[in-house]
Parts: structure tokens; sequence; C-alpha cells
């Protein structure tokens, strides 16, 4: 049974580290404003709740256990707050998404194709 949880516990690890590297990458890669933050709010969310729960599986039933999960809700919670509230203000204040006819029609560098 210990071996189970450790092989979990690192399988958890693996997935929430990929996930942060994969929103990074969508973070440089991503066009405008708006498609970057959903890029890194969603990945940024799944991420760290699976390397929470790799964590919590590798500490057992402590009280690093309950910590984890406190932090755990915290993100949760705040994250999309904080993705609402970023976009909203950014529209408010005047940005606004790009359409697919200005997606098609931006120009790729030839370093990028």
């Amino acid at each position: 049974m210990e071996i189970l949880t450790t092989v979990l516990s690192w399988v958890f690890l693996a997935c929430g580290a990929f996930f942060c590297l994969l929103g990074g990458i969508g973070l440089i890669r991503m066009p405008d404003f708006y498609t970057r933050m959903h890029a890194a709010s969603v990945t940024e969310t799944l991420g760290a709740g699976s390397l929470l729960l790799g964590l919590m599986l590798h500490a057992g039933f402590s009280l690093v256990t309950v910590k984890l999960a406190m932090i755990g809700v915290l993100i949760f919670l705040a994250s999309p707050t904080a993705s609402h509230a970023l976009a909203k203000a950014a529209l408010l204040s005047g940005l606004r998404p790009l359409l697919d006819k200005e997606l098609s029609s931006r120009e790729v560098p030839p370093s990028k194709r």
C-alpha cells in the first residue's frame, strides 16, 4: 500500500509540474492579454491542485495534509476570482480582446513558423 501511495504521489506531482510548465508556455505563445490570462489561470489551478494532491499523498494523514488542504481551498477560491477581476478591470479600462479576423491577419515572424 505504501508503494501505491508513493507512485500515485509522484504521478500527481509530475502532472502538476507538467501543467505549470504548459501554463508558462501558454503565457509566452498566446497573442493577447485575455488568452494569456486564460492559459495562466486554468493551468495554474489545475497544476497547483495536482501538486497539492501529490504532496498530501506524500505526507500521509497529518497536520501537514490539513494545511495543504487549506492552501488548496484558498487557491481554488482566490485564483478564479482574481482572474475574473483582472479581466473585468482590463475590459473596463478599454482593452478589447482580439477578434478572429485580427488574429488571422497578424503577421507571424519567421522564427515562430
